[in-house]
């Protein structure tokens, strides 16, 4: 199992609509580096959720992959804002993964939390303009969230 880190808006979709829906397909990535990770997800892996754009920003929950390597249909559509008219059925450009709730945390991990335990090169989200929707978490760093969140 690998861990992540992937980041949204809780204006946009945040960790109560996840725990509300249970599932969803985390679409309209548009960074080919995050598209990269995304794809290489695999069914079981486990991923942080971080909400960015507020204040403050952190890490608030965890949720875990049950579909890996769905094409992102947002890319179709025409009228959306992750539209993108080189994408075609026969090639798609974008792919995504689908993710279901696992927990909220009792007490987010702020950004200057994370930033105090961690070094930019054990966690990519602390590095100083890092603006990746999707990142990959080290083992050993996913442990130790976990159990700064479990109060351990």
């Amino acid at each position: 199992m690998s861990h992540w880190l992937m980041k949204s808006e809780p204006d946009v979709f945040g960790i109560d609509r996840l725990q509300r829906e249970q599932t969803t397909l985390w679409d309209g990535v548009r960074n080919y580096q995050a598209r990269n990770f995304l794809k290489s997800m695999q069914v079981g892996d486990r991923a942080f959720f971080y909400h960015s754009n507020t204040n403050p920003p952190g890490i608030v929950g965890l949720m875990e992959i049950t579909e890996s390597m769905v094409i992102d249909p947002s890319q179709f559509d025409g009228e959306g804002e992750y539209f993108d008219p080189k994408a075609t059925l026969e090639n798609p450009r974008w792919h995504t993964v689908r993710v279901k709730y696992v927990q909220t945390f009792d007490q987010a991990l702020s950004l200057s939390e994370l930033r105090e335990a961690f070094t930019t090169e054990e966690l990519l989200v602390v590095k100083q303009g890092n603006r990746l929707s999707v990142l990959p978490v080290l083992d050993e760093v996913a442990d130790r969230i976990l159990q700064m969140v479990s109060g351990s």
